[in-house]
């Protein structure tokens, strides 16, 4: 045994960087207790292991007595003087009590015993390498899935990517190259475990401060960052420097900054928008690239009133609702969409008042005139136009001579219109 013990230790050492008094000593506590199965004598038992030559000894402390009595507890003068010549009755002595089995024992025992140090060294490796690079990228290898988790090879050690923090868009293959956001580094009961995350709004920002050097020098600063794994992300930036534009910055010379992120990202759409302290300000911005009418605040219900004409509405809205949902998260107010109605109202008060003076210069009520410019009747002019009585007659259900009268009239006020704007 003794030759592949000190192979052995002399392998975990070199390659796995655990110190040899480390497993010298596990191997002794596992030896303790299959020497006390062997060995008669067991007061204050305890097993030596040479590091150099691998050879084992069992020590027992006795109790020297004139008569033994209890033989796993004491040993006679006369076998103690062998021993130790000067030795008196009471005295403790050290005795050597090695089994002739013990080296058979030890061979499996002291395997077992370094294999468990070996895996309780390399968890404590792992917490002591990781424990301060939580909020770091790291870049590993798909190893194995368990259940719906991920366990990926980082070299030395293997994190997991929890199904709590995949994007669901996403699929992974053993063998895949991926890089991944480290949550946590938790020493829990089965020992430490690294957490990733492709999902947190964190893995975002470390992208960005990986390709956008105004960000990693503090020049641009990220405010906020809104995030609907796999589909959407919001990133507020800002800068304190009047000459430095933050987002063009970040999105890089013919955006290939973002493009590198987006493609990081498996194509995830990234909206990089201007920050403000001026919420209304900021909430116009964050709703782009809708086209906003106007924008007012409820303070009381921490509400922004959003009004937006009928072509940006959906926009406003975005597919399923994110663009609002984003833009909730960014300002922390409830963003409230509404479409503004003021052209069409500002139409139908102009469509009403022409309808009135055209209903007062030919005599008929407005209901009449109405349903006249509903068949395309709409002005003077195009009654005045050649219009038979008939036509008006069946639109309005009267007789051809009320017909008639509004179609004199019609002539009669588009020739008084024509003469006084000369």
């Amino acid at each position: 045994m003794n030759a592949e013990f000190i192979a052995m230790l002399d392998y975990l050492e070199r390659e796995r960087g655990i110190k040899r008094d480390v497993l010298v000593e596990a191997v002794e506590n596992a030896l303790l207790s299959a020497a006390k199965k062997s060995v008669e004598a067991g007061r204050e038992l305890r097993c030596e292991i040479d590091p150099k030559t691998g050879e084992i000894r069992a020590i027992a402390k006795l109790i020297v007595v004139e008569r033994v009595q209890n033989k796993h507890d004491e040993i006679s003068l006369i076998a103690a003087r062998k021993i130790k010549p000067d030795v008196v009755v009471g005295e403790e002595l050290e005795v050597e009590v090695t089994p002739k089995g013990l080296g058979r024992i030890a061979a499996q025992t002291a395997k077992q015993a370094m294999m468990q140090r070996l895996r309780q060294a390399e968890k404590e490796m792992i917490y002591e390498e990781f424990k301060d690079r939580a909020g770091e990228i790291v870049t590993g290898t798909v190893r194995r899935f368990e259940r719906s988790d991920v366990v990926v090879d980082l070299g030395k050690f293997e994190a997991v990517l929890p199904n709590r923090e995949r994007v669901q868009t996403e699929d992974y293959a053993v063998g895949d190259r991926i890089r991944a956001y480290v949550v946590a580094v938790e020493n829990g009961s089965r020992g430490p475990e690294i957490v990733l995350s492709r999902s947190h709004p964190n893995f975002v920002r470390r992208l960005f401060e990986t390709e956008v050097a105004e960000i990693a020098d503090r020049t641009v600063e990220i405010k906020g960052i809104a995030r609907e794994p796999g589909y959407r992300t919001k990133v507020a930036v800002w800068s304190a420097n009047d000459k430095v534009d933050p987002v063009g910055a970040c999105v890089g010379m013919k955006g290939g900054r973002v493009k590198n992120i987006v493609r990081e990202l498996n194509n995830e759409k990234v909206d990089i928008i201007r920050w403000s302290p001026n919420l209304q300000e900021f909430a116009i911005e964050a709703l782009k690239p809708a086209k906003i009418k106007s924008c007012t605040l409820d303070e009381a219900g921490k509400r922004i009133l959003v009004r937006v004409d009928e072509e940006n509405l959906s926009l406003a809205i975005g597919k399923r609702g994110q663009n609002v949902r984003l833009t909730d998260k960014l300002t922390g107010w409830k963003t409230v969409i509404e479409r503004d109605e003021t052209a069409r109202e500002e139409f139908e008060h102009k469509k009403g008042a022409a309808a009135h003076s055209l209903a007062d210069l030919l005599g008929i009520t407005e209901e009449e005139t109405a349903r006249l410019v509903a068949s395309g009747m709409n002005s003077l002019e195009v009654i005045a136009a050649g219009v038979e009585a008939s036509d008006i007659a069946g639109i309005l259900g009267c007789d051809e001579e009320k017909a008639a009268r509004i179609i004199a009239a019609a002539t009669a006020a588009h020739a008084k219109t024509n003469s006084s704007s000369r």
